[in-house]
């Protein structure tokens, strides 16, 4: 069994026009919602093996944020995360380390509900997701597979989906 949990960066800003896009910061809101995710995560019990992220300011800033109240996390930052297509991040998750049961995967959309769609079985889960993928949402997916390189379109279940305006 692999899991494979996917995090949209928490709510940005745009107050520094000379700021490149992957420059922007998380605005206040996002900073909290950050914080409330990594408790939320933290009280449910979920671990990671292994993350990846991209390494744009408002993902790093969003790892930072998760990291006050869920504790450390080791991040391997990748700039093909970076506005990924959802074809570039399965891509990704299929050549994870078969060592990594738990993958958590922190990047932008579309890329990130495109993924979750693509990978993911129909249900009303699915469905939150097709109707909006929120900033700071979380969507936990699993795979009855033995390796990371079987994961395909349909082949896994969403066990939860996670929105910080939930919390």
């Amino acid at each position: 069994m692999k899991t494979l949990t996917l995090l949209r960066h928490a709510k940005s800003g745009w107050d520094d026009p000379a700021l490149t896009d992957f420059q922007r910061p998380l605005n206040a809101r996002g900073r909290a919602a950050a914080r409330a995710m990594g408790a939320e995560l933290k009280r449910l019990g979920l671990a990671f093996d292994c993350v990846l992220a991209s390494p744009a300011a408002r993902v790093t800033e969003t790892i930072d944020g998760l990291a006050e109240s869920y504790g450390p996390l080791a991040p391997v930052y990748d700039e093909r995360l970076y506005l990924a297509s959802p074809e570039t991040l399965l891509g990704l998750v299929r050549a994870a380390a078969d060592g990594c049961a738990t993958l958590l995967v922190v990047g932008h959309n579309p890329g990130t509900e495109r993924l979750a769609l693509l990978v993911s079985r129909a249900g009303p889960l699915r469905d939150e997701i097709a109707a909006k993928y929120p900033t700071g949402a979380l969507a936990e997916i699993a795979f009855p597979v033995a390796h990371w390189r079987e994961v395909g379109p349909g082949s896994g279940i969403l066990q939860r989906f996670l929105r910080p305006r939930d919390l």
